[in-house]
């Protein structure tokens, strides 16, 4: 899906009031796999997501004891019905909380899952939610992607741990990028590429190679999606081996004509002996080794001020030959 084509979609859901995508339980289990000694005795917040269709309910309720759980909570937007999707009228909302297996079969059974009523719509902006955040110390969800700024500012305010679905497109919001160049943010394991997600029977997409249906379930088809985590994996530790050289191959690695950095092409191709400023591309962030590379600054044409070193021209955005190339993260090797 390319990026036009995903902010139509995202616009309209945005529309529709509609842009919450269901998780597949196999893309959460690839990517929480990871993270098994983060859980324990800790309160998990899924403040995002229907009660029991969510797959990220099923997944925490169904290994609460493998992975030491304190306490699971659920809430979703505009919804008292506990085994159905949300069709988001209901003034009030309902929200979940388990607290382990009681019976012994290691089973989440409906008897041991506490069904409690908020006064509001649970969203997750009200004041009843943010006190169940404030009792949480990891959230872990799919947030509708059209709020994604406001949701991670308020995991930001509140400080909380977290793991969250988002769009490649996120990585050039200004605020999001802030976050990655300070080392507050990353990218999980499980990115890239193209992720299925549930949908309810009735929602409307046009593209139609987009569709398909499994078992009675719709599924719709996005691409670039990424994990955004600041929860640390042994992944955002691996070195990247620098195999190709800058001196001799200058041509390879043309200057930008505003800013003192050289452009390459992809991550595989980032020098060994070049101290300076490079541009890379946007997805380079999944590369990111904190250890290994300092993120300097981001050059896009729509983004002003976050470069991190001085434009020769006072433009912002990646020229090349008077020309304006995609968005490039500006980095440089530790040394």
């Amino acid at each position: 899906m390319t990026k036009e084509t995903l902010n139509k979609t995202l616009s309209k859901a945005r529309e529709n009031k509609n842009d919450d995508f269901y998780t597949q339980l196999t893309d959460i289990e690839k990517e929480l796999k990871h993270y098994k000694t983060h859980f324990k005795d800790k309160v998990v917040f899924c403040n995002c997501d229907d009660p029991r269709v969510s797959n990220f309910f099923h997944y925490f309720s169904y290994n609460f004891e493998r992975l030491g759980i304190k306490k699971l909570i659920t809430t979703c937007y505009k919804n008292r019905e506990m085994d159905l999707f949300s069709k988001n009228e209901a003034e009030q909302a309902i929200y979940l909380e388990y607290n382990g297996d009681k019976s012994g079969n290691n089973v989440p059974d409906p008897e041991e899952i506490g069904i409690k009523y908020l006064k509001g719509d649970g969203d997750f902006r009200s004041k009843e939610s943010i006190e169940l955040l404030k009792e949480a110390d990891i959230v872990v969800t799919n947030p509708p992607f059209s709020l994604f700024r406001e949701y991670v500012a308020q995991l930001i305010e509140y400080e909380k741990k977290f793991l969250i679905i988002g769009s490649q497109n996120a990585f050039t919001y200004r605020d999001i990028f802030t976050l990655f160049r300070d080392n507050k943010i990353w990218t999980g394991v499980d990115n890239g590429g193209t992720k299925w997600f549930e949908v309810p029977p009735g929602y409307d997409i046009q593209t139609k190679s987009r569709i398909k249906i499994e078992n009675g379930k719709k599924y719709f088809s996005m691409g670039s999606i990424f994990w955004f985590t600041n929860l640390d994996h042994s992944k955002r530790h691996e070195e990247l081996i620098l195999y190709k050289q800058y001196s001799g191959n200058e041509k390879e690695y043309p200057k930008y004509d505003n800013y003192d950095a050289i452009e390459v092409a992809t991550y595989k191709d980032i020098p060994s002996d070049y101290d300076g400023v490079m541009g890379v591309p946007i997805t380079f962030l999944d590369k990111y080794n904190p250890e290994q590379f300092e993120i300097v600054g981001l050059i896009a044409g729509n983004i002003k001020g976050l470069a991190g070193i001085p434009s020769a021209t006072g433009r912002d955005g990646p020229y090349m030959n008077g020309k304006l190339k995609y968005g490039r993260i500006l980095i440089r090797k530790r040394s």
